[in-house]
């Protein structure tokens, strides 16, 4: 994908990357406008959407070397405006969707039940996932660039980076969307079959749209934010 691509063409080559753009804040009823001028017209870095875009559109894309000349704090909001739309978005259509398959069932209410506890609980782990990066990831990593731009490193920082390096975090990072799998394996091969089916295949397709998306976020994670925060604790150590 490229800047000079009309940005509607983008989305009907995939679809699948409306949601990304719209975290941008870029709305759809943008006419033929290429790429780069959409980006110019709501105050975007272009090369940055263009980054994050193709590295959606295509798992082989993501180039962690050239994504280091992006600062953090950049690749931090838009983590964080991944996470809001996870919580506020994705999850309430998919609660919504379950309540209604739920409610359309003549029989065994037990199993819908039971579905329904399944996905409380993966939501209850994905908000404290969440709430890990948000609360003691995300400030240790701007911390750590702003050490930098300084030049004046704290005693308390080089405390933590003993403590809590973001090897630590790589290490402890869940990938949280492997539940996701047997969920869906759940509504595949053992909840008992109903008449009404259409809103279980609106279901698994959500849920695989989330599944699908939450692979890419801990890709550009695993991939951009780590290695660049090594670089940085490195700079921040002298080692």
């Amino acid at each position: 994908l490229e800047k000079d691509m009309k940005l509607a063409d983008v989305i009907h080559h995939d679809y699948n990357l409306i949601p990304v753009i719209s975290r941008f804040g870029i709305m759809l009823g943008f006419g033929d406008a290429s790429i780069e001028n959409i980006c110019k017209k709501n105050k975007i870095n272009t090369d940055f959407f263009l980054i994050i875009l193709n590295a959606f559109h295509d798992p082989q894309y993501l180039d962690k070397n050239y994504l280091q000349s992006f600062s953090v704090t950049l690749l931090i909001d838009y983590l964080k405006i991944t996470h809001n739309y996870y919580l506020q978005n994705k999850i309430p259509e998919i609660e919504g969707l379950i309540n209604k398959m739920a409610s359309e069932s003549e029989v065994n209410q037990v199993s819908y039940n039971l579905l329904q506890k399944f996905f409380e609980e993966y939501k209850n782990e994905l908000i404290k996932h969440i709430a890990k990066e948000e609360d003691q990831v995300y400030p240790y990593v701007l911390d750590l660039e702003n050490a930098v731009s300084e030049k004046l490193v704290s005693p308390a920082l080089l405390s933590r980076i003993k403590e809590y390096s973001i090897t630590s975090y790589e290490d402890e990072h869940d990938n949280v969307e492997e539940k996701l799998m047997d969920l869906k394996n759940i509504i595949i091969k053992y909840l008992p079959a109903s008449k009404n089916q259409q809103t279980r295949y609106m279901l698994l397709k959500e849920l695989t749209v989330l599944e699908k998306d939450l692979v890419d976020h801990a890709r550009i994670e695993d991939l951009v934010l780590v290695p660049k925060v090594e670089i940085l604790e490195k700079l921040v150590t002298g080692n």
